[in-house]
């Protein structure tokens, strides 16, 4: 693994039984500090794919390598350890809507903190871990939220926090998982171009999915294509698409 790349995926292989191969010999290197956006339509292996990065499709081959660890082969506390360093951002938000707003941008680090710490922030937070998610939901915009209920958040509110939560972690790697698959086109633009603006402030590596290659080509440095479990195409934005013309 090169010091510029802090991903390295070779000959993956996922499948979920003997019959369905879901990811076929996926090979792909992401250098630290790209915004790469992997396209394609539904059922091309998209969400496997992040899910295998995560260490949470287990692999039938190949391997995964995130900042010089093998995912493919972690477990326990090694596979948690590298789970800490990659910020996730999905489609469902997976925001707990019983919490208030800072509690669950606060989750984003809970698992870094000893168990009696993350139970007591939960019940009686200190002013300094107030003001450090405060801090962070000022950076997409929602500061005034930060004691809000969850439940009373719009969808794009929602999809702030989990960007807030996945970069208070200060990840080496962000997964966004068709973030803006809920959302009108406008409010789709406006978290696109935060996450991709906070991305690039923060020096975190960005691997998103869409289904809209438009929307790829206007936001991110590289387009990967996918389409039947394989990567067709690996192409800079600014170059013509050579995959299924999706």
């Amino acid at each position: 693994m090169s010091a510029s790349s802090l991903l390295e995926i070779r000959d993956l292989v996922v499948r979920y039984d003997k019959q369905h191969t879901v990811l076929n010999g996926v090979s792909l290197t992401v250098g630290r500090g790209e915004r790469v956006c992997v396209v394609g339509a539904s059922g091309t292996g998209k969400t496997t794919l992040f899910r295998a990065i995560n260490g949470f499709a287990p692999a039938a081959s190949g391997s995964v390598h995130l900042n010089g660890a093998e995912v493919t082969r972690a477990h326990g506390r090694s596979l948690r350890a590298l789970r800490s360093q990659i910020g996730v951002v999905s489609q469902r938000h997976d925001l707990v809507d019983r919490l208030y707003v800072h509690q669950n941008v606060m989750a984003g680090i809970l698992g870094r903190w000893p168990w009696w710490r993350a139970l007591r922030y939960l019940f009686a937070p200190s002013q300094d871990e107030l003001e450090q998610a405060a801090a962070a939901l000022a950076r997409v915009g929602l500061r005034q939220k930060s004691h809000s209920r969850t439940s009373d958040l719009s969808g794009g509110e929602r999809q702030r926090v989990a960007i807030a939560r996945a970069l208070i972690q200060q990840p080496v790697l962000c997964l966004a998982d068709e973030p803006i698959a809920s959302l009108d086109p406008t409010l789709a633009e406006q978290i696109l171009a935060l996450l991709c603006g906070l991305a690039e402030e923060s020096q975190v590596t960005l691997l998103c999915s869409l289904h809209q290659p438009q929307l790829a080509e206007k936001y991110f440095d590289r387009i990967v294509e996918m389409r039947g479990g394989e990567i067709v195409a690996d192409r800079p934005a600014n170059q013509a698409s050579l995959g299924s013309g999706i």
